[in-house]
């Protein structure tokens, strides 16, 4: 726990409700005498505190603890996070298809759907139709329009998180400087009929490295994913954040210069992206006779078992694997995860390769690279708990929790 104004490092009289709900939902605190240790804070405060959060519904209490006195007694009862008393709604967008979910407070999908939205049919008509898919997402799961606390939005480019509008993206063309917040707030409003919700935009290999690591890998301090699928991008998560840079452009290696000719989407030539991504290899495919219009074509062919196309796919994990050379050497991850449409056993080969001849052995030495495990539903995953850990943060709790009058 940090100082900040209103709040103190160990209790003290200032220390909020949100800072106690903060103990609870990670669990370094789940009884009212650890929350007195934690904080410092005196029984009746601790109580009085926590009667705001019950009666936000925010908390519950659950089965009886360890006995909180070293003299016995009854067990303490345990405070739990009611993830019940809200839901959340995420989309993942890629260049020609998106997904969209309905999902609890705590990361479990209740509904999801997907299908082809093309992103260069520009923000109005992508960001309409996910309105109405959230709509019928409520619909089909019974729950009110006013259920839901926020919206999380994945998008295949670089987000100012400040702002949530994405920066001179390479691969959405009519979306550069678009208020993606606002358009998507009032497009669940038109398609519901409720009033607006907070809405967070990230780039979409953030949202996929923060779901995978939140999900399967929360002791790793260091997370790196890749996602390799019509473009190439990638998701940093260092000490349980996302690593954004100064204004959201971590991560962008489809972009890095590879000493190729290859005219990249971006206009430069030589980007990685021009020759390794599952849109390139796609374009090879096509040259050598084999129809490919984009990486999930390559996917299905990966799928198949074509072996031109695991070649390619080998290939590109080979140069990929040579710039993760330099990504690992400067970040030293625990766990480096490949995603997207690219993510098998040919490109990962490709990958492994390259990364180990090109890299320090102490750099790899306790490094683990493998491809992902939620599938299509990290970034989904990772959008939902996105929108939890902003909308649930102590000083936002605050806030909230004065508009309910509570």
């Amino acid at each position: 726990m940090t100082g900040k104004p209103g709040r103190t490092a160990r209790g003290g009289a200032q220390t909020s409700a949100g800072d106690l709900l903060d103990l609870v939902r990670s669990g370094r605190a789940v009884t009212r005498g650890a929350l007195q240790q934690m904080t410092g804070l005196s029984r009746a405060t601790v109580g009085q505190r926590l009667d705001r959060l019950f009666r936000a519904g925010w908390l519950r209490e659950g089965a009886g603890g360890p006995v909180d006195s070293p003299f016995g007694g009854r067990p303490a009862i345990t405070l739990e996070f009611d993830g019940s008393h809200a839901v959340v709604l995420a989309a993942d967008l890629d260049t020609r298809h998106a997904r969209a979910a309905l999902l609890t407070l705590t990361g479990e999908i209740l509904a999801e759907r997907s299908g082809p939205l093309v992103v260069e049919d520009g923000p109005e008509t992508v960001l309409d139709g996910l309105g109405r898919w959230f709509a019928e997402l409520l619909t089909e799961t019974g729950h009110a329009p006013e259920a839901v606390c926020g919206i999380g939005l994945g998008v295949p480019g670089p987000v100012d998180s400040e702002t949530g509008r994405v920066v001179q993206p390479p691969m959405m063309s009519g979306w550069d400087g678009y208020d993606i917040r606002g358009r998507l707030s009032r497009a669940f409003t038109e398609h519901t009929g409720s009033g607006p919700v907070p809405v967070l935009v990230d780039n979409d290999a953030n949202l996929m490295a923060y779901g995978e690591q939140r999900t399967g890998y929360q002791d790793c301090r260091a997370f790196v994913l890749v996602k390799v699928s019509t473009g190439i991008g990638a998701g940093v998560v260092v000490d349980g954040a996302v690593y954004r840079g100064v204004d959201g452009g971590a991560g962008d290696l489809g972009h890095i210069r590879v000493g190729t000719e290859a005219l990249c989407r971006c206009g430069s030539y030589g980007c990685l992206a021009a020759v390794a991504s599952g849109g390139a290899v796609a374009r090879r495919l096509t040259e050598a006779g084999v129809p490919a219009a984009s990486g999930s074509d390559v996917r299905d062919l990966l799928a198949a078992g074509h072996p031109e196309a695991a070649a390619l796919a080998r290939e590109a994990g080979r140069r990929v694997g040579d710039v993760l050379a330099t990504v690992v050497t400067l970040l030293n991850p625990g766990v480096l995860m490949i995603a997207g449409d690219l993510a098998g056993t040919p490109f990962l080969t490709g990958v492994r390769e390259l990364l180990y001849q090109r890299a320090l052995p102490r750099s790899t030495a306790h490094l683990d690279v493998l491809t992902a495990k939620l599938g299509e539903r990290a970034g989904l995953i990772g959008a939902g708990a996105l929108v939890v850990e902003h909308l649930y943060a102590p000083e936002r709790v605050e806030e909230r929790l004065s508009a309910l009058g509570v």
